[in-house]
């Protein structure tokens, strides 16, 4: 048996100690931020200047919601590194894929439906607006949420399930649903690190869709809200519905904040279960978005 050398595994924890010992500040901060918070937060933030990582409920089980749109988008778009499909190929809509009472801009914008549209056009609707019926058209191209699933689980992120469509986790009375489309912090967070480094699709798809999450509308007041002005953030959100006890499943954003420097933090956080109200749930995603930007930005 191979011996590994003592220097080098003495090296290997001496800059993994410095890495947490640099990042513990960050750590406090947050763990200070959320005493108190009636609500089960996730947070994983990753640097790729310094490769400082911080977690919070890293290995928790947290609704996704939209977030999961993301993971439809790479799938899709493999397939169409893979040449089944065309960014400009002309994708029939019916106006039976619109689902009534669904978040779907893109029915408001075609209303008799009956249209074609560019595949990359439904995309950046279910990306940039979180449309619901976009994303079930996507769901039922690519053969259902197994397929996303096992895609996903393919690019050995394994700390994920998407099981079910929009238009069953919208449905009434179906509160729980949402749970059966989890995520954990860490997997989220190994999921946008391989997106960032060019891992998963073609150089071509990865900057449609990069410059489809920095055009996200949804959750101006997560992730940006704190940022100083002209900040690039390039995210997806997630958001839940309130129950009858005041309850809100899930208000999520992830993805990357632009540093001053040039460099880009990725970071995802997933208030989930909280009775905090929305406005409350927002801000702390947007103070915990600050805390990083403050804390990576001041790195050399």
């Amino acid at each position: 048996m191979m011996r590994i050398p003592f220097l080098l595994v003495f090296g290997l924890f001496f800059t993994l100690s410095q890495l947490q010992a640099q990042v513990k500040p960050l750590q406090t901060q947050i763990e200070q931020l959320l005493q108190g918070k009636k609500a089960t937060v996730g947070v994983g933030i990753y640097d790729f200047n310094t490769k400082q990582t911080v977690f919070l409920n890293g290995d928790t089980h947290l609704p996704m919601q939209s977030v999961y749109k993301f993971h439809v988008a790479l799938t899709v778009l493999k397939e169409v590194d893979k040449g089944r499909f065309k960014l400009d190929q002309k994708m029939h809509v019916k106006k039976s894929d619109i689902v009534p009472g669904l978040h779907s801009p893109m029915g408001e914008d075609h209303p008799n439906a009956d249209i074609d549209l560019p595949l990359s056009e439904i995309i950046r609707y279910m990306v940039a607006e979180s449309d619901g019926s976009a994303c079930d058209y996507l769901f039922r191209l690519l053969g259902g949420p197994t397929n996303v699933n096992t895609f996903i689980h393919q690019l050995g992120i394994k700390e994920v399930a998407i099981r079910e469509t929009e238009e069953t986790m919208q449905a009434k009375g179906n509160w729980d649903v949402q749970y059966t489309n989890w995520t954990t912090p860490a997997a989220m967070l190994d999921l946008l690190k391989l997106f960032y480094q060019q891992k998963i699709l073609s150089k071509g798809s990865h900057d449609f869709l990069w410059k489809v999450m920095t055009g996200t509308v949804t959750g101006e007041n997560r992730l940006k809200k704190l940022l100083p002005a002209g900040t690039l953030v390039t995210h997806k959100t997630g958001t839940s519905g309130t129950n009858k006890e005041g309850m809100m499943g899930a208000v999520n954003d992830v993805g990357f904040i632009a540093l001053p420097n040039g460099k880009h933090i990725a970071i995802s956080v997933f208030v989930a279960n909280s009775t905090e109200g929305i406005d409350k749930n927002e801000q702390i995603i947007a103070d915990i978005a600050k805390l990083a930007y403050d804390h990576f930005a001041k790195s050399k």
